[in-house]
């Protein structure tokens, strides 16, 4: 998926991606865009545009963690939370894999994630 490129959900479609915000997946949204690593959904864009349009402490500036007083329902987040990490994680090792491609050393894709040549070849080669 490229920066920008939209996901359309449909019936027969299968899971692909999770809105980085609601997380919800793309076939219970109408539009999930993808941005570098992660996605948002029509839904989450328009909560955005209110948050960006509001006057200055009229919305809460709350973790969505902090929202929720139900263990239930946060042990019930877990997974989806978990899910957008490897979803998050699959397009870093993507962005990583096409930096090589393109004749990245280890040491400059390590300065660009703020770690070590070594880490980053740890992280990304699939060498051991």
């Amino acid at each position: 998926m490229r920066k920008g490129e939209v996901v359309s959900s449909s019936v027969e479609q299968s899971v692909i991606a999770a809105c980085s915000f609601c997380l919800k997946p793309n076939t219970e949204v109408s539009t999930l865009v993808a941005g570098p690593g992660v996605f948002i959904c029509a839904s989450c864009v328009k909560l955005c545009q209110q948050v960006v349009d509001a006057k200055s402490g009229s919305v809460p500036q709350l973790a969505p963690w902090e929202h929720v007083h139900e263990l239930e329902e946060v042990l019930a987040a877990l997974p989806r939370v978990a899910t957008t990490s490897v979803q998050v994680e699959e397009n870093l090792a993507g962005w990583v894999r096409r930096a090589r491609e393109l004749g990245a050393s280890w040491t400059r894709i390590g300065d660009a994630l703020g770690m070590a040549r070594q880490s980053a070849w740890e992280r990304f080669s699939g060498e051991e």
